[in-house]
């Protein structure tokens, strides 16, 4: 394997200031978050920013990112919003954890505020903050705060296995210590959020995953990856298993007055504090492969929330069963929704109930305390958070 330092003293030198011409003339300067270059930068802005990039494309965040800085301008804004407000600025944009995160961390840095009179002014201050890691603290410092911060996310260590030829897995601890270990020597003491950007910015319009453009690439003369012809080779990192598919009906009831029953998601697990049709578990499978209750047991967690059990043994205690939109649609053309995890396969199926028995479930929900609403489909899309999946499942009705 080869050493982690793999290149002359000079290239290791050389590497920031040719790393920061190539963002000073080709890279991308109008991102409404970039906080580099601005004399009075905004921490709040770059936290915001840099937790709604994980795991998602820039061309899809800025417009959650315009509306939901546009509705909560300052920290103090997300920390007092009702948590039904963020849930629906965020709906759509997936791993919902994120924005409970937010708001949850947006708490944490009113009271430090509060105690100290600024945001925390170190690395370390903002690991403190819930959701927020090392590589997202030290893009904070080093963007937000114009301090010394390191950063190694996805980008950068895409670039820098390539550029170093490290083999090693990357999701292995001993190879994620190589990694920060190489940032560090490469990140320069002065302007290092500078440096932050033009990394994130190679990572993401250069040294792509797949077919980069190595003949514009500013380290491209001493890349190994390069010289080895295996670009697209690293990073290393384990196959991952198939995923599990998951079978549920997505129950439209609807009263008399053609309103739909939504229920709010506890605030852990899938789509934690969203809003959702009653969920019917079916099946799950591996491959072809229909998991045992065991199995089922360690793959996911409990299927059904309190609210989906009681509205399940209510239908069933009153003789009760919703019909398919189509026939068939569970095995010929379920809805699909992809999630970390696993895929959902979702039939939609209708039941429509009289004022009296809206009346009796609703009573039998708000009795177990849960949040329960009815509103027609185009008001719960405004004014609810709710999952993608939801919305493909009000697509097809």
């Amino acid at each position: 394997m080869p050493t982690l330092f793999n290149h002359s003293e000079a290239e290791l030198d050389s590497f920031a200031p040719r790393i920061l011409n190539w963002f000073d003339d080709y890279g991308r300067h109008d991102l409404p978050w970039q906080q580099h270059k601005t004399d009075t930068p905004n921490p709040y802005i770059v936290w915001l920013s840099e937790v709604m990039l994980q795991q998602t494309q820039v061309t899809t965040v800025i417009p959650y990112f315009k509306r939901f800085i546009a509705s909560f301008p300052t920290v103090q804004d997300l920390a007092n919003a009702e948590w039904d407000s963020i849930a629906e600025h965020w709906a759509g944009l997936g791993y919902y954890a994120r924005a409970r995160n937010l708001h949850k961390g947006a708490k944490q840095l009113v009271e430090t505020i509060n105690e100290t009179g600024d945001f925390p002014q170190t690395v370390e201050g903002w690991e403190a903050i819930s959701g927020v890691g090392q590589s997202t603290a030290g893009a904070i410092v080093a963007m937000g705060l114009h301090g010394y911060g390191v950063i190694c996310d996805g980008n950068v260590k895409r670039v820098i296995t390539r550029w170093a030829g490290i083999d090693g897995d990357i999701t292995k601890s001993a190879t994620n210590k190589e990694l920060w270990a190489l940032a560090e020597r490469l990140t320069p003491i002065e302007d290092s959020g500078h440096f932050a950007q033009a990394m994130m910015d190679m990572g993401a319009t250069l040294c792509t995953r797949r077919n980069p453009n190595c003949s514009q690439c500013p380290i491209e003369a001493d890349c190994i990856a390069r010289h080895e012809g295996k670009q697209e080779s690293y990073p290393i990192k384990a196959k991952k298993k198939p995923k599990p598919s998951k079978f549920s009906h997505a129950l439209v009831i609807t009263g008399p007055d053609n309103k739909i029953l939504w229920l709010q998601r506890p605030d852990n697990g899938i789509w934690g504090g969203l809003w959702v049709l009653p969920l019917q578990f079916e099946k799950k499978t591996l491959g072809k492969k229909v998991l045992s209750t065991a199995e089922e047991d360690s793959a996911y967690e409990s299927e059904n929330s309190l609210a989906e059990q009681i509205v399940d043994k209510w239908m069933q205690d009153n003789n009760l069963t919703a019909t398919s939109i189509k026939d068939g649609l569970l095995e010929a053309a379920p809805i699909k929704h992809t999630l970390t995890h696993f895929h959902w396969y979702l039939q939609p199926q209708t039941l429509a109930l009289s004022a009296k028995q809206a009346e009796q479930l609703t009573r039998l929900l708000t009795e177990a305390d849960i949040n329960s609403r009815w509103l027609p489909a185009n008001e719960a899309e405004q004014t609810l958070g709710l999952p993608k999946a939801m919305l493909k499942v009000l697509e097809a009705l």
